[in-house]
């Protein structure tokens, strides 16, 4: 088959996107806590209207997608997440906030579904690895980078920087500046649904392991110990990874006196910069050792960054938060890649319960916040070392009926 590069590149834009709009919350929190004078727990409701989108939409999407195709889910996909920026951007408050933030993880949740199946069938079976590694390395640029996009905004707000800022000031309501940040991703998502209404879509074939099952088939996945046992790891996983990005500028700002706005978004765009960095190192460590060994190493460092994080003075603390992104580089698709090759069948229908443990995100984040509240931030985000534990066992009891390649396993 001929690959599509048109579509290969709106495919690596939408990674982009996603990422782009997905991973400022952290970053944001400070301002928001302090804009509607939250509780640790009301904060954390923010992100948990994010990510539960994730555990209701990943399974429904994909029956979607095959009943109306690619073209008209991303045009919903990307709909949905206008009318969820748009209803911040106009009408701020706390509860629209919570809606807004729940439809926009609808479509982001839809947009994840669509585009791996994608960016295979566009870019060619053969050269889908090499693709997919190159579109996350796209996710984790737009991760590093809008962080820096709010704390441009932030400090330039009052300087009468360019015609740009010029128009966020008269659009935004002036008493939350970091609303400006959703305007910008309203003018985003508008240009993206252009590009797609006027995008030729190539007829995509689903392979076995990208179909959704029948409701038969996910009962029985659903009573399988292997794969409830994957979907907590995925669940710790997300839980530990938006577990530190969202509290860490509130941590760094609580603890050390550190500005959300420079020195707490530095943080965080490096967090997700070294994770990118992360990425792309370990393509050539899953050709060294046993997957299951990188993830015991790269657990136990991340449970000693996570110390120095927590209980370090204030250097020690700035450098670890950011390092954790590196050491969970490896994590998740160590995980995902041991649970699908643990079983000999449906891996489209078990990809969708695993997808529904991106809720993690939305739970962990929760629970940090409630403890929080009663106990302090502190000990709120000690919990993360329980997530931990969790994904160290893995790499104990992990019996995958298919190991990863090195250069040095013997010839089979």
């Amino acid at each position: 088959m001929k690959r599509n590069y048109y579509m290969v590149g709106l495919v690596f834009v939408t990674f982009f996107v996603i990422s782009f709009i997905t991973n400022i919350l952290g970053a944001l929190i400070p301002d928001i806590q302090h804009s509607f004078q939250l509780s640790y727990s009301m904060v954390a409701f923010l992100p948990f209207s994010f990510f539960i989108a994730y555990g209701i939409m990943s399974i429904p999407a994909g029956i979607f997608i095959e009943a109306y195709g690619e073209k008209k889910a991303m045009l919903v996909s990307f709909g949905v997440a206008l009318a969820g920026a748009a209803l911040l951007s106009l009408f701020v408050g706390y509860t629209v906030s919570l809606l807004s933030l729940f439809l926009m993880g609808i479509g982001m949740a839809m947009l994840q579904v669509v585009i791996n199946p994608l960016l295979r069938s566009a870019g060619g079976e053969e050269h889908f690895a090499f693709n997919s590694v190159l579109a996350q390395l796209l996710f984790g640029l737009a991760s590093f980078i809008s962080p820096r996009i709010y704390t441009y905004i932030g400090a330039n707000w009052h300087a009468g920087a360019g015609w740009s800022l010029s128009l966020l000031r008269k659009v935004t309501n002036p008493q939350y500046t970091w609303t400006a940040l959703y305007w910008v991703f309203l003018l985003v998502i508008g240009v993206m649904i252009l590009i797609v209404l006027f995008s030729r879509f190539p007829t995509v074939v689903l392979k076995e392991e990208e179909r959704s099952g029948t409701r038969t088939v996910y009962a029985g996945l659903l009573k399988n110990r292997t794969v409830l046992l994957y979907f907590l790891g995925i669940f710790c996983y997300v839980g530990v990874e938006q577990g530190v990005s969202d509290w860490m500028s509130e941590f760094l700002h609580r603890y050390h006196g550190k500005d959300p706005l420079t020195d707490g978004a530095n943080a965080v765009s490096w967090y997700w910069g070294l994770m990118t960095l992360g990425c792309a190192l370990n393509l050539l460590l899953l050709k060294l050792f046993d997957s299951r060994k990188l993830l015991l190493v790269f657990t136990a460092l991340t449970i000693i960054m996570l110390g120095f994080a927590l209980w370090g003075p204030m250097r020690y603390s700035e450098l670890a938060f950011p390092a954790i992104g590196f050491t969970i580089s490896i994590l998740f698709s160590v995980i995902f890649s041991l649970a699908l090759n643990s079983l000999p069948s449906h891996h489209g229908s078990f990809s969708g319960i695993l997808c529904t443990g991106i809720a993690g995100g939305a739970a962990v984040p929760l629970l940090i916040g409630w403890l929080a509240d009663h106990a302090g931030l502190r000990t709120g985000m000690t919990f993360i070392f329980i997530c931990l534990a969790y994904i160290f066992s893995i790499g104990i009891w992990a019996k995958p009926l298919i190991n990863n390649k090195t250069i040095l396993s013997s010839p089979q």
